[in-house]
């Protein structure tokens, strides 16, 4: 199982991670949702629970579920500024496709 991160992306989790103060790392997860069916969902973990997997990149600890991970096996996590908009861009090579507005994705 593998997870990767971009050095944007890691550097973005850390300016998070300092100005929240606390936190052992960033969950990725998904959930059921959207057009397509999934969508990824992001959020700061304190504690870990039983079944969670632990990713160390560059000094920023990714946190996802096992009932996730089926999902989410080589997902490149990015951090991408397009003019004015700015946001997390996730690249899954288990995405069969995405919907119009990029929100959810399917397998």
């Amino acid at each position: 199982m593998s997870v990767t991160m971009t050095s944007a992306a890691a550097d973005r989790v850390k300016s998070f991670m300092v100005n929240r103060g606390k936190g052992l790392g960033l969950r990725l997860g998904i959930k059921t949702t959207g057009c397509s069916g999934l969508a990824y969902v992001l959020e700061f973990v304190d504690d870990l629970n039983e079944d969670d997997e632990l990713f160390t990149i560059e000094d920023v600890n990714i946190i996802i579920d096992a009932k996730s991970l089926v999902y989410l096996d080589g997902i490149e996590l990015d951090f991408v500024k397009e003019g004015l908009n700015e946001g997390f861009k996730f690249t899954n090579p288990n995405a069969k496709g995405e919907c119009g507005c990029g929100e959810s994705f399917n397998v």
